[in-house]
């Protein structure tokens, strides 16, 4: 693991910044646009993600750093669940649904493996 000075360099910060950015493409299309609440919602918690992991990272411990760490990773399970509900409303394509869910299990797997790291599990 090359060395962490600032949050943008942490592995699953940057993944989280693409899904974001993704997600808010996604939303940006109709019919999904039409539906402010399941757009807020999604993209907010895409943005806690993100949010979550630098928050932590000023953290005065890795213990807090690790709380904050679990929150983003709650924060990508939450889009993965509103995932199924854009999919299931039809505001988006199986295909679509498919290639974000796999960029929320990669990030959720980054944030893992540094959650072990620093509790040195690893």
């Amino acid at each position: 693991m090359s060395k962490i000075e600032k949050f943008e360099d942490i592995k699953a910060w940057q993944k989280a910044r693409e899904l974001v950015k993704d997600i808010y493409n996604t939303t940006k299309e109709n019919p999904f646009s039409k539906d402010f609440g399941l757009c807020k919602q999604i993209q907010n918690a895409s943005v806690s993600i993100m949010a979550n992991i630098a928050e932590g990272f000023d953290s005065q411990s890795d213990d807090e750093f690790v709380r904050f760490l679990r929150y983003g990773l709650r924060s990508a399970t939450e889009v993965q669940s509103h995932l199924y509900v854009s999919l299931d409303q039809t505001y988006i394509k199986k295909e679509a649904f498919e290639k974000l869910y796999k960029e929320i299990e990669e990030i959720k797997s980054l944030i893992a493996g540094f959650i072990r790291y620093l509790r040195g599990e690893n």
